[in-house]
């Protein structure tokens, strides 16, 4: 006689009711997204309508005539808007944390609607895992979006020979550059999920996760440089190409650095050069980040974020599982 084994509930039903349930919240994601994409394409329509006050009849940059360089309003406008991409990137990540901390969770813990669907064939378990796996679809998406828009606008911006705040180490830019955008957005995922299972309050939830996100998007962004190692230059040449600037001297005979930061001011020196070769400087020394270690940095910092997300996810099952055993 042939017995069929039980079926494992399916997580798509929740999955459902978890969308029908948040379809407003939906579609406030969807128009975010829509308002995004057609700010950077409306920036680039606007440079290219504006370029001609631009170029001289030769297609020179700078005025007829001129040595010097007036851009267009458009253009500088631009420029401070796309700067603060990485930022605007940030910050949506953590709204995306924020609500799978509060609405998402913790009400449901707080107000105990949860048990409805524990006792619909639904694990506390397979519950949470939906409540992760969702938003985590629908954002990431979203998110690879808005990267792509983004790289695109400023990849017209960035090229011009004049462009000013965009390179790809500024910490208003990085952050929306590369695989690192994910990683922020699954680490918020990951922190409002913690931070709801832990507290179970709303709005302390929803606070405590975008405190803790903020604190790692500051310690990243403060140690960033350090992820990679960086490469010295050492004489009198300068770094060619787009590089992050991290220190700069000179160096004694035994090899000891001699920073200008050690000649401000000191002994009435104005001449930094002057005043390091005073101190023993010999040779000049630069330490920087040439434009070659972007995606080793990017895959460093996000591999970090990703792990910081898994701890957080593991710990979130584990305090679930023993609340509820």
């Amino acid at each position: 006689m042939n017995t069929l084994a039980p079926a494992r509930p399916s997580l798509r039903g929740p999955a459902r009711v978890l969308l029908r349930q948040h379809r407003r919240a939906l579609r406030s994601a969807a128009a975010l997204l829509l308002t995004g994409i057609a700010f950077v394409v409306a920036l680039r329509v606007w440079i290219a309508v504006r370029s001609s006050a631009e170029l001289c009849p030769d297609g020179d940059v700078t005025p007829c005539g001129d040595e010097i360089y007036m851009s267009t309003y458009a253009r500088t406008s631009t420029e401070t808007f796309l700067a603060d991409g990485g930022t605007v990137m940030l910050l949506l990540a953590a709204l995306a944390g924020v609500f799978v901390a509060g609405p998402l969770i913790a009400r449901e813990l707080e107000s105990g609607t949860y048990r409805m669907a524990w006792t619909q064939d639904v694990s506390p378990a397979q519950w949470l895992a939906v409540r992760l796996a969702t938003p985590l679809a629908i954002v990431t998406s979203g998110v690879v979006i808005l990267a792509l828009v983004y790289r695109w606008g400023r990849s017209s911006v960035n090229g011009h020979p004049y462009a000013f705040g965009l390179d790809w180490y500024a910490k208003g830019v990085y952050p929306a550059l590369g695989p690192v955008a994910l990683g922020y957005t699954v680490l918020a995922v990951a922190l409002g999920a913690l931070c709801a299972v832990v507290v179970r309050r709303t709005l302390i939830a929803a606070s405590v996760t975008f405190l803790l996100f903020g604190l790692v998007a500051l310690a990243m962004g403060k140690l960033r440089y350090r992820l990679w190692p960086s490469v010295r230059l050492t004489g009198d040449g300068h770094p060619q190409g787009s590089v992050w600037h991290l220190d700069s001297g000179m160096l004694t005979a035994s090899g000891q650095e001699v920073g200008r930061e050690d000649c401000f001011t000191v002994d009435g020196f104005t001449d930094h050069v002057a005043c390091m070769r005073a101190r023993g400087g010999v040779t000049p020394f630069v330490d920087y980040h040439p434009a070659s270690h972007f995606w080793p940095l990017q895959l460093v910092e996000t591999g970090i974020l990703l792990v910081l997300a898994a701890v957080a996810v593991t710990v979130a099952f584990r305090v679930l599982r023993r609340r509820t055993a």
